[in-house]
């Protein structure tokens, strides 16, 4: 019986040690569904390193690591290690896939984009010739016939309450900073409603109540959303989910995600400069909209989580203050913030590069906490300063208590307020140590 290893790496905190937590609460589902498309006779082992250990000496036959983010540099240490030891070592995900040719320096092997065609080929290389292909890029047309993903590979680790349960990929977008517009461009895919409802349903039958939809951008197929929504009804499960703001302007949409029992969303407002968006190919997310759509999903009874960026080329340092003074004004009750940054593999990474604006080529510093371009109206050095700022400030005692514990809806939804008090609280303990709050 062959046996594969798959590896997700954590990132690295200031110290230059690997980032460990008690729990993960928001587990992928990728490992799972691949577990699940693989043949049965294929023993399979998943390690999510920021809560397992990783034994280099394990004794698998091949060796499979995500790549999410700069992650990817852990992944690449650890793919060392096991080539060291004589093991065939692939990597996937969307790191990898945007520069395959850096990442073949380092394994055997990169599946590029997804792998429900690509995978199975690569496990019958090995076990046919007992190698693999430098390059498996096989695109997938459809998410038709997945198989129910193997959830006891997460249920035996420490996670939270939720499960993952995926609904669609892609986005009919293209902005320019956005990796999944680099991967999909422009193209948005549903799964078969009845798969999704199936899958909501091994969730329900696990004893869990809530799960979250992994989705890149859920409100991209209005119709399908409705659909989705009428067949969760009767499970009566909670869920979580991101979206564009865009879902705000249909009440109605809005009124019916709410009836299916989500009770959070989280959403990319990306910034509070009109100019800066435009620029990025963004301009259909009004920023003058964003305080009354915020109002509207707080009125529907869903808690708000936003996604935002600092260091586009109109940002100055008084909009970085301006974007607390916002947040603090919206009472947002999960932020997050992410300074700007040219994924290599990009078109906006080749355009500045180009241009002479990246201020170095060290991608293992790609983090999204770190200025590593240079903006029209900012120092390098006055941006990365300006988001730990702004950090430091959201992430204070008294910001977090007045977005989540005393805020007014506290009254109506103590528990969703209490989620947001501790993810807060959770985040707090990462930026004190300057390492960015985006593991939970």
């Amino acid at each position: 019986m062959p046996k594969l290893l798959l590896i997700q790496p954590t990132q690295y905190g200031p110290d230059g040690r690997p980032c460990r937590q008690d729990r993960i609460y928001l587990p992928g589902l990728v490992f799972p569904l691949l577990a699940a498309i693989a043949p049965r006779h294929w023993e399979i082992d998943v390690r999510i390193e920021v809560v397992d250990e990783i034994d280099c000496d394990a004794d698998a036959d091949l060796v499979g690591i995500g790549t999410m983010g700069y992650t990817i540099f852990r992944g690449i240490e650890i793919a060392a290690e096991f080539r060291r030891r004589g093991k065939q070592v692939f990597m996937g995900g969307y790191m990898a896939s945007l520069v395959p040719t850096h990442a073949l320096e380092h394994v055997d092997s990169v599946v590029v984009g997804d792998a429900e065609v690509s995978f199975p080929r690569l496990l019958a290389d090995f076990e046919r010739t007992g190698r693999i292909e430098r390059i498996y890029d096989h695109p997938v047309d459809s998410l038709a016939g997945l198989p129910v993903p193997r959830y006891d590979l997460l249920t035996s680790k420490p996670i939270g309450g939720m499960l993952p349960v995926q609904a669609g990929r892609g986005c009919p977008h293209l902005c320019s900073f956005c990796s999944i517009a680099c991967i999909y461009k422009g193209r948005y895919m549903a799964r078969p409603l009845d798969e999704v409802i199936r899958d909501v349903a091994a969730v329900r039958d696990l004893g869990y109540r809530s799960f979250y939809l992994l989705d890149d951008n859920i409100v991209s197929e209005p119709r399908f959303l409705e659909d989705l929504c009428n067949a969760l009804i009767p499970l009566k499960m909670t869920w979580a989910s991101q979206c564009s703001l865009q879902l705000a302007r249909n009440p109605r949409l809005l009124g019916l995600v709410a009836r299916s029992g989500c009770n959070m969303m989280s959403f990319g407002l990306e910034s509070i400069a009109q100019e800066g968006l435009d620029r990025l190919g963004k301009s259909w997310v009004k920023v003058a909209e964003h305080e009354a759509l915020l109002k509207r999903i707080e009125d529907a009874g869903i808690l708000a989580s936003s996604e935002m960026m600092v260091g586009l080329d109109s940002d100055t340092d008084a909009t970085i203050d301006a974007t607390y003074e916002f947040v603090e004004r919206a009472r947002i009750p999960i932020p997050r913030f992410y300074i700007l940054t040219p994924g290599p593999g990009s078109a906006m990474y080749d355009e500045m590069r180009a241009a002479g604006r990246l201020v170095h080529e060290d991608w293992r510093r790609y983090s999204g906490s770190e200025a590593v371009h240079r903006p029209e109206r900012m120092t390098p050095e006055a941006l990365t300063e300006g988001y730990w700022r702004l950090n430091e400030r959201v992430f204070s005692l008294g910001s977090i208590l007045r977005r989540t514990l005393f805020h007014p809806r506290t009254l109506r939804h103590p528990g969703q307020q209490a989620f947001a008090f501790g993810v807060n609280m959770h985040y707090r303990k990462y930026v004190r140590r300057r390492v960015p709050p985006n593991i939970f």
